[in-house]
C-alpha cells in the first residue's frame, strides 16, 4: 500500500467513523411563495429521508446548486450542518461553480462558515466538529479544455488539502475527467476521497485506473440493482436524486443486494426506475429548472400530502414559477399505477 493510499485510508476513517454510507442524496430545495428558501419545509423533507439516507450532497444539481447565488448557497450549507449534526447524517457540501477561481473562493467561504459555526480553526478539526465530510466539485467548464488543463484546474482545488469528491457531470461541464487524468490525481492527492459519476458513461470506475481506496458512487438514474459490487457491478454506493422521492425503496435495494436477495432488489429497482423515467419525461419539456429536480419535486408533493397533493399548490421553483398543475395530476396517476402512491403524506 502506497503512502498516499494509507493517508487516504486514515482520512476516510476519521471522516466516517461508522463507514461511508452506501446511499446518498442531493436534497431538492424548497421555496416559499416569495421565492425565499423554505427551511421548515426542507426540514420536514429531510426528516422523511434521514432514516434511510445517511449522506447528503448539498447543494447538488438537484438542489439547484448551479442556480443559487452565494448567499443562498451558504444558507443551505448552514442549514445542512444543523440537520446533519442533529441526525448523524454525513454532509458533503457542493461547490458548484464553473471556473477554478470561483470554486476556490466559494470553498474558502464555506470553510469560514464552518469555522464560525464550530468555533474551531483547524480545517480538519472544524469539518469533524461540523459533521462535514468534504466538498464536491466538478472540473472547470469548457468543451475545449484539454485533459492537462482539467487536471491542472482540479489540482489547484486539491492543493488546498481539504477532503474532496470529484463530481463527473459532463451535462454541465461539457467535458469529462478521463481515467488517465483521474489516475494522475488519485496517485498524488490523498484528499481525493470520493467520485460521483453522473455521466451515464461510467468510464472511470471500470477502467484500469487505480482505485486507491477512493469511494465511487453512481449518480445516473435507472437499473439500480446492477451497479453495486454485490451484484457484480463496479460501484460502492449511490448518490441519487431519486432518493428524494424513494429513500426507503432505494435503501431496501442496497440492503437486499448486501443480503444477496437479488430478485427482490431487481423488482424494487424496476418499479422505482419506471416512475422516475415516466415523471422525468413529463417535466423535461418544462423550460424552468433542473428536470431531475422538477421530477422529484412533483413526486415529493405526494410524499408530503398523500393523495390530496392534487389540491395543494404545485412546488415553487428557483425561477419564481410553479410546476404546472397538469404535471402534478399526471405524476399522481403514474405513482398510483405503479403502486407507489403513499396513503398518507409526511406532513400529515
Amino acid at each position: 500500500m502506497s503512502s498516499v493510499e494509507k493517508q487516504r485510508q486514515e482520512l476516510i476513517r476519521s471522516l466516517f467513523l461508522k463507514g461511508i454510507p452506501a446511499l446518498w442524496c442531493p436534497p431538492i430545495t424548497h421555496y416559499s411563495d416569495d421565492g425565499s428558501i423554505d427551511f421548515p419545509r426542507m426540514s420536514a423533507h429531510f426528516a422523511f429521508m434521514s432514516p434511510h439516507v445517511k449522506g447528503v450532497l448539498i447543494p447538488g444539481s438537484t438542489g439547484d446548486g448551479w442556480e443559487l447565488n452565494e448567499e443562498e448557497t451558504l444558507a443551505l450549507a448552514q442549514w445542512a450542518i444543523e440537520q446533519g449534526r442533529a441526525s448523524g447524517t454525513s454532509i458533503l457540501l457542493g461547490v458548484l461553480r464553473t471556473q477554478t477561481e470561483e470554486m476556490l473562493a466559494t470553498l474558502q467561504t464555506m470553510l469560514a462558515l464552518i469555522r464560525q459555526t464550530t468555533g474551531v480553526y483547524d480545517p480538519h478539526e472544524a469539518l469533524a466538529a461540523a459533521g462535514v465530510c468534504g466538498f464536491a466539485l466538478c472540473p472547470p467548464r469548457g468543451n475545449g479544455l484539454s485533459q492537462q488543463q482539467i487536471e491542472t484546474g482540479f489540482a489547484r482545488v486539491l492543493d488546498e488539502g481539504l477532503p474532496i469528491a470529484l463530481y463527473q457531470l459532463p451535462q454541465v461541464t461539457e467535458n469529462e475527467v478521463s481515467p488517465d487524468t483521474f489516475a494522475a490525481l488519485v496517485e498524488r492527492y490523498p484528499n481525493l476521497i470520493m467520485v460521483k459519476d453522473t455521466s451515464g458513461e461510467d468510464r472511470i470506475v471500470p477502467s484500469s485506473a487505480p482505485r486507491e481506496n477512493v469511494f465511487f458512487v453512481r449518480g445516473a438514474e435507472g437499473d439500480y440493482a446492477r451497479w453495486l459490487k454485490g451484484t457484480g457491478g463496479v460501484y460502492d454506493g449511490f448518490l441519487l436524486s431519486s432518493a428524494n422521492s424513494f429513500p426507503a425503496q432505494l435503501a431496501a435495494i442496497v440492503r437486499d443486494i448486501e443480503g444477496e436477495r437479488l430478485d427482490a432488489a431487481r423488482a424494487t429497482s424496476e418499479g422505482v426506475a419506471a416512475v422516475i423515467r415516466e415523471v422525468f419525461a413529463l417535466v423535461q419539456p418544462f423550460p424552468h429548472g433542473n428536470a431531475f429536480a422538477n421530477a422529484n419535486k412533483a413526486i415529493d408533493l405526494f410524499n408530503a400530502y398523500g393523495p390530496s397533493a392534487n389540491r395543494a399548490e404545485p412546488p415553487m421553483l428557483h425561477a419564481g414559477v410553479r410546476l404546472p398543475k397538469e404535471v402534478i395530476t399526471a405524476t399522481g396517476e403514474i405513482l398510483a399505477r405503479h403502486g407507489l402512491l403513499p396513503a398518507k403524506g409526511y406532513l400529515g
